[in-house]
């Protein structure tokens, strides 16, 4: 039986700026273009898309914003990529699973957090900056409905700056799923997950750190102790200040899982048709409160990309 193998330079290309900044060992960090794509409305999410990597710039980082383009795993999108992302229709949202498949379609589409994640150290970049996690889903003993984020990220050596998971999901459940597979998981300046739109989940969290160059630290003893290549968690809390009201919060979220119920939304339907409602039902809060988070991890993740570039 005859075999053929694609180039790996034919579906995977890093753009000129970000192949640079890996050959020459300069802090790069990983965007994801989901939010692009599927989370904000147009215009603003391609303002949002140019604000993420000028605040990776800013800090001294190089932006690696990735999806797909006609079958190509793109790692850094110039203005016209960008503008492709945030404008184009028809573009599937590519989860790892997808990969193997847009590529050999030729398809286009917006990469979630366990094809970023994949994509990302599969070109070398270490650092990734998101918002929140997919995670457990409620309801699992019935659904058996869980992210696959979580299974990306217990074989991924892959840092992810996040504002912990998504509120709509069980958040306990998931975090025992992360231990199980061997995940490491350490709050940023807090002793409590923290709850994506919210400062705090209530979840407790083991590990804390202080400091970026604490985060690079434990990068480079996962390296020295090898084992799994599993990822390392930063969860990095949106400030008390700026985070959704927490009353309102619970409330609509409450009226969104009885809406979903109601109109019986389950499977990949369900995460869309729940954060839609917290949009609409916060007035645009929960939406405000996600673009700070994101904001915030993508700042710090360049902080630790900076720390782990100037010591590795």
């Amino acid at each position: 039986m005859r075999t053929t193998q694609q180039p790996l330079d034919d579906m995977l290309r890093p753009s000129e700026e970000v192949a640079e900044a890996l050959a020459q060992g300069s802090p790069v960090v990983a965007l994801e273009s989901t939010i692009i794509s599927h989370g904000l409305p147009q215009p603003r999410n391609l303002e949002v898309a140019a604000e993420l990597e000028e605040i990776v710039r800013e800090e001294g980082a190089v932006p690696a914003t990735i999806a797909v383009l006609d079958g190509v795993a793109r790692i850094g999108l110039d203005s016209a990529g960008l503008e492709r992302i945030a404008t184009g229709s028809g573009l599937r949202k590519l989860g790892f699973r997808d990969l193997p498949l847009a590529a050999a379609l030729e398809a286009s589409g917006a990469t979630t957090v366990s094809a970023t994640s994949f994509l990302a150290a599969r070109a070398g970049i270490r650092v990734f900056a998101t918002g929140g996690l997919g995670g457990v889903h409620r309801e699992w003993n019935a659904t058996q409905d869980e992210s696959a984020d979580l299974d990306a990220l217990s074989r991924t050596r892959i840092t992810v700056v996040c504002a912990g998971v998504k509120s709509i999901l069980d958040v306990p459940a998931t975090l025992q799923r992360l231990e199980t597979r061997g995940v490491t998981v350490a709050g940023f300046r807090t002793d409590e997950f923290p709850g994506f739109y919210l400062h705090t989940s209530g979840e407790p969290v083991e590990w804390r750190i202080e400091t970026p160059d604490e985060a690079a630290a434990a990068m480079r003893a996962q390296d020295a102790l090898g084992g799994p290549e599993t990822a390392l968690i930063v969860a990095n809390p949106v400030p008390r200040d700026q985070q959704l009201d927490p009353e309102l919060h619970d409330r609509v979220l409450a009226e969104a899982l009885a809406a979903a119920e109601r109109e019986k939304v389950t499977g990949q339907a369900i995460t869309p048709f729940l954060l839609g409602y917290l949009v609409r039902g916060t007035g645009g809060a929960s939406l405000e409160a996600n673009l700070v988070a994101v904001r915030g991890n993508v700042r710090l993740a360049a902080r630790i990309a900076r720390s782990w570039s100037r010591e590795d």
